[in-house]
């Protein structure tokens, strides 16, 4: 392959740099070289594929829903990333930039855009069921769009999207080839958050439990993501109940838990649905309300709809609430396993090849000077006179 590198545009949350260092991993491992440009939440990475390459932290911020002061400096900020970015690209002369959303991926690809008639390919990936807004603003003159789900709501009337799936960790791809298996004497039950509004589950879930007839709470084998200062009370409400808890504020070993788990209650983020399909495991989802266009809402109802998954709102999610939903599914093995089999066929454990191919054949196209608009366009059916 050509020492041009590919550049891939991740930062901030686990949701974007997951994805991107499992499509940068296959990229690699196909003999490209990988460059890195991220925002100074993530810093650079001092292990794993990308610390192997040249990377570069850019100067920006988010600007939705903060006051016009701190829009305004956002705004300063994102530009002076896209200048860096652009003289950066120029530099390396980049074959390609690959962006995962959010506003980390906004100056690396402004900035590809500013480079003109020889600019670097610009591929985005969209992981939630709705078309974030930094992808929004990007998707116009994106070469290609990868998508997690099949169907993504605010997606640009010209656009064709390529449903590859969500990138994931190889331990996670392979737990697609994992059967589930229907509790028995003992029910798994895993609860996740993430680092925003873990607190949530903390209040519910003991509660919860604690409603369940006593034959089905013996049963319980809990193991729970918890906030720090919130562990010691959740410890002593399952002490109180009797329940075999495992709790922490981050889990290392998510191909394990999940491998384990006969029932998981957590959000709906693009990549715990990724980890979930691979997993093929049932869920019951709560989507973070503070989203603001809903994608994790939008997230869960893709999995709802094909009988993967249960979702309560965060409103509704009360202990009483969960406990009418747990009691019917942990007595119903046969429910569990229906919506595992459904989870299971939404996955797409080759979703870090699918992408690849597709910015390999962008790329040849290039190379060989092939004609292309930046979309397909659809056939024109002429009408004979």
């Amino acid at each position: 392959m050509t020492a041009r590198p590919i550049v891939i545009a991740a930062g901030g949350t686990g949701g974007h740099f997951i994805p991107a260092e499992a499509l940068a991993r296959a990229l690699a491992a196909r003999g490209h070289a990988i460059a890195l440009m991220t925002d100074r939440r993530a810093g650079e990475r001092g292990h794993g594929i990308f610390a192997e390459g040249p990377q570069f932290v850019l100067p920006g911020a988010g600007i939705a829903g903060h006051g016009l002061a701190r829009r305004a400096g956002a705004a300063l900020a994102l530009a002076r990333g896209t200048r860096q970015a652009r003289a950066i690209l120029r530099r390396l002369d980049a074959l390609a930039v690959v962006g995962f959303g959010g506003y980390p991926s906004v100056p690396p690809l402004l900035g590809a855009r500013l480079l003109g008639k020889d600019r670097p390919l610009i591929f985005l990936h969209e992981g939630n069921a709705v078309l974030g807004q930094a992808n929004k603003a990007l998707a116009r003159f994106a070469d290609g769009i990868a998508t997690s789900f099949a169907r993504v709501a605010g997606l640009p009337a010209h656009a064709h999207p390529e449903p590859t799936g969500m990138p994931v960790r190889d331990d996670i791809a392979a737990l697609h080839a994992t059967p589930y298996i229907p509790p028995g004497d003992a029910i798994r039950l895993l609860v996740w958050g993430g680092s925003l509004g873990a607190r949530v589950f903390s209040d519910v879930v003991p509660d919860a439990i604690g409603r369940l007839p006593a034959g089905l709470r013996a049963r319980l084998r809990v193991t729970q993501q918890a906030r720090a200062e919130d562990i010691d009370r959740v410890r002593a409400a399952y002490d109180a109940l009797g329940i075999r808890a495992t709790l922490s504020p981050f889990f290392s070993d998510v191909a394990a838990l999940l491998a384990a788990a006969h029932l998981v209650v957590g959000r709906a983020g693009g990549s715990s649905v990724a980890e979930l399909t691979n997993a093929g495991r049932p869920a019951i989802l709560v989507p973070l309300p503070i989203a603001a266009g809903d994608e994790q809402g939008a997230n869960a109802a893709a999995l709802v709809q094909e009988g993967a998954a249960w979702m309560i709102r965060q409103p509704g999610f009360t202990a009483a609430a969960l406990a009418e939903r747990l009691q019917a599914l942990l007595s119903d093995p046969a429910s569990l396993a229906d919506a595992a089999r459904a989870a299971r066929g939404l996955a797409r454990p080759d979703a870090a090849r699918r992408f690849a191919d597709l910015i390999e054949a962008r790329i040849a196209e290039r190379l060989h000077r092939t004609p292309r608009p930046a979309y397909p366009t659809a056939a024109k059916t002429e009408t004979p006179a």
